[in-house]
C-alpha cells in the first residue's frame, strides 16, 4: 500500500516538472500532474529504456522525457497553451 502511495507521489512530482519544463504546468490539475508523471514514465521507459537513478521503481530522466512528450502532445491536441 504505501508502495502505492510513493508511486503516486513520485508521478506527481515528476508531471509537475513536465509541465513546468513545457510552460504548460499551470493549466494542469493535480490529477492530470499525476497521470502525465505515470503515464510519461512508461512511455519514456518504452522508448529510452529504465537507465539513470531510479524513484519508485522509475527511471527519473526518461520519466520526465516521456512525460515532457505526453504532455507536448495532449497540449497540441487539445490546443492548451501557457497563459504567459
Amino acid at each position: 500500500m504505501l508502495h502505492w502511495l510513493w508511486v503516486l507521489i513520485v508521478g506527481a512530482i515528476i508531471g509537475a516538472i513536465a509541465g513546468a519544463l513545457t510552460k504548460n504546468g499551470g493549466s494542469m490539475g493535480w490529477i492530470s500532474n499525476i497521470l502525465a508523471g505515470l503515464i510519461g514514465s512508461s512511455l519514456g521507459e518504452a522508448l529510452l529504456g529504465a537507465w539513470g537513478p531510479q524513484l519508485a521503481g522509475m527511471a527519473i530522466i526518461p520519466s520526465i522525457i516521456g512525460a515532457v512528450i505526453l504532455v507536448l502532445i495532449v497540449s497540441a491536441i487539445f490546443g492548451r497553451r501557457a497563459h504567459a
